[in-house]
């Protein structure tokens, strides 16, 4: 059997280019199915809109995939959908085909269905799309973050340069009131800028100051592209945290993630326009992250 469904970043605003790709990723293969009214508070409504992770030596871009995996699943299900989920880990080495093959039967159901599912590491070392299968060559269809397609054996999955597995599909829905959404967002949103949420690195409010740190101190021309790659990726998430309160009518609420995007987003395209080696670049990029910091301790004691 072949099946193959048609799914495009199309609409998907990403307003730095650097969206979290796990975030992209799920909310492209939700607006491209049945559930597309769902695809509007995916990114706030699993908490990623929130969720900021920070290696302190280099700010290393995949620490910010260090997280509890498994996590995927409750997260993601906070907006009304209901999900599947498999993931094979390092040192469950004893338990890798077995997780494949769940893997496989999770995607090409979620397929046959006419959802793509999501699943990391499809061959660039971030999260993908998997949009179809072929049975015949044992093969699935993929699309990466960056919109390029490609082709992965189902006896690949999970076995690329990070041999890690971790597949994620929408299997239905579950009524809830906007009401319930919009609370269990907010409960979401603060237990991680409190630091609740389990990771090796900084996490939470407590990003910013590891980030200021690190643009002040330890920042060169040599990880200049790390500080871009953080700065690009949570402004384009703070976007879905102002766009979700606005929806929701929650006034000081969007006022403040406002505030939070515009600092994020104006340190981001400082960081793109001018020499960030200049100690007064640096230092407008730490004055910047100061305010954003301001306002989402603000946001989270009202959450």
């Amino acid at each position: 059997m072949r099946k193959k469904v048609d799914v495009t970043f199309e609409g998907i605003t990403d307003t730095t280019g650097y969206l979290f790709s796990l975030a992209k990723c799920f909310m492209a293969a939700v607006n491209c199915s049945e559930y597309k009214a769902y695809a509007e508070d995916i990114i706030a409504g699993s908490g990623f809109a929130f969720r900021m992770w920070a290696d302190s030596e280099q700010l290393c871009p995949s620490a910010m995939s260090i997280w509890e995996f498994s996590k995927q699943k409750e997260w993601f299900e906070n907006s009304g959908l209901t999900c599947g989920y498999v993931e094979r880990l390092w040192g469950q080495e004893t338990h890798e085909e077995v997780r494949r093959i769940e893997a496989v039967e999770l995607i090409k159901n979620s397929i046959n269905h006419g959802v793509a599912a999501v699943a990391w590491d499809i061959g660039n070392c971030e999260w993908g799309i998997i949009n179809g299968y072929d049975d015949m060559e044992r093969t699935f269809f993929a699309l990466q973050v960056d919109g390029s397609e490609g082709i992965v054996p189902f006896e690949k999955l999970g076995r690329f340069e990070i041999p890690i597995l971790s597949v994620l599909a929408v299997t239905g829905k579950e009524e809830k009131t906007k009401e319930q959404i919009l609370s269990d967002t907010k409960k979401l949103a603060a237990a991680h800028l409190r630091g609740e949420e389990w990771c090796e690195n900084a996490k939470g409010l407590a990003v910013y100051g590891t980030m200021a740190d690190f643009v002040t101190e330890k920042l060169s021309s040599d990880t200049a592209w790390n500080l871009e790659y953080y700065l690009g990726t949570y402004a384009a998430l703070k976007w879905y945290a102002w766009k979700f309160f606005e929806k929701y009518e929650e006034r000081k609420l969007t006022e403040l993630y406002k505030q939070v995007y515009e600092c994020w987003k104006t340190a981001f395209d400082l960081k793109c326009a001018k020499d960030v080696t200049d100690m007064v670049i640096r230092g407008q990029i730490a004055d910047l992250l100061h305010v954003a910091e301001k306002a989402e301790q603000e946001a989270m004691s009202l959450m």
